[in-house]
């Protein structure tokens, strides 16, 4: 189990992160949006604190249940019906849902259990999607599976991943 300090640590990374792609996004003349589900709002919190937020970060949806991702978002019941609400096709929705409710060039989501229990459709706890979508109209997603580790440390690896997913693709 992660220890207090070492969650500072990743915390410290996360806005390190966050401020190396808002450089990225203002170079550029690109803004970033932000669909979180286990996270809570963890990555918009650490786009938000970056340097240069006002400029590249125009805000978040947090959707923790799957009516809200349907209501907000825009994904569709039928498909987190047939594969649940923890699944890579998902999180592309949210990211692209939050590219058609704003302005932003880029959208990037979250989707996934952070427990402590498995969630209703029995999908374990460290199972998180993250995913980016640009405007343009390319998006990707990835599996990180965090099994065993603490609510917070999983939010902290989903955030750290989702970061690094809009770096590679969207900076490289």
């Amino acid at each position: 189990m992660p220890k207090q300090q070492d969650l500072c640590e990743d915390s410290r990374l996360l806005r390190l992160l966050a401020d190396e792609l808002l450089e990225y996004a203002q170079a550029r003349q690109q803004t970033i949006v932000t669909a979180e589900s286990c996270s809570a709002g963890m990555l918009a919190f650490a786009f938000a604190k970056g340097n240069g937020a006002s400029q590249a970060f125009l805000g978040g949806f947090v959707a923790y249940t799957k009516e809200m991702k349907s209501r907000v978002l825009g994904v569709p019941p039928s498909l987190m019906k047939e594969k649940t609400a923890v699944c890579g096709e998902v999180a592309d929705a949210m990211a692209i849902g939050a590219l058609l409710q704003s302005d932003a060039s880029i959208g990037v989501s979250i989707t996934g259990v952070a427990g402590p229990d498995a969630d209703e459709d029995g999908n374990p706890v460290g199972l998180v999607y993250c995913a980016v979508a640009r405007k343009d109209g390319g998006h990707r997603h990835v599996r990180l599976n965090s099994a065993g580790q603490t609510p917070e440390a999983v939010i902290e690896e989903a955030c750290s991943c989702a970061l690094k997913l809009v770096k590679s693709f969207c900076f490289s």
